[in-house]
C-alpha cells in the first residue's frame, strides 16, 4: 500500500517537474523577439530602376530623417498597406515632398562610334 502511495507520489511529482519546464520554454520563446527585418532592405526591395541609388544620395544628405522614414516605409510595406514597384523618380519626388530637397548626380553622356563620351569629351573633340 505505501508503495502505491510513494510511486503515486512520484508520478505527480514528475509531471509538476514536467509542466514547470513547460512553461519556463514557454515563457524563454515568448522573450526571444522574432527576428526582424532591416528597414532599409524591405524599402530596397520595392524600388525599382534608379531607387536603391536615389535612397542611398538622401542617406548621405539626411542619415537620420531617412532612417525615418525608411521605418515607417517599412511599416506600410510589411503591413500590406504599401505594393511596390516604386520607381526612383516617384521615390525621388516623395523624398521632395516631405520635405528632404537634395540633387542627384547626373551624368549625361553621348554614345559616339560606339563609345559613350562626356559631354564635355565632345565638345572638346568637335571644336579642335
Amino acid at each position: 500500500m505505501s508503495s502505491d502511495i510513494e510511486l503515486l507520489r512520484q508520478k505527480k511529482a514528475l509531471e509538476l517537474r514536467r509542466k514547470m519546464l513547460l512553461s519556463q520554454q514557454q515563457k524563454a520563446e515568448a522573450l526571444i523577439e522574432p527576428v526582424k527585418t532591416n528597414p532599409s532592405d524591405t524599402v530596397k526591395k520595392i524600388l525599382t530602376g534608379r531607387g536603391a541609388e536615389v535612397l542611398e544620395t538622401a542617406r548621405r544628405y539626411f542619415p537620420s530623417e531617412v532612417r525615418e522614414v525608411e521605418r515607417s516605409l517599412a511599416g506600410l510595406i510589411e503591413s500590406g498597406r504599401l505594393k511596390g514597384p516604386v520607381s526612383g523618380e516617384q521615390f525621388y519626388a516623395f523624398l521632395r515632398r516631405i520635405g528632404l530637397p537634395f540633387n542627384m548626380d547626373v551624368k549625361i553622356r553621348v554614345k559616339e562610334h560606339g563609345e559613350l563620351k562626356s559631354l564635355e569629351e565632345k565638345f572638346r573633340n568637335s571644336s579642335g
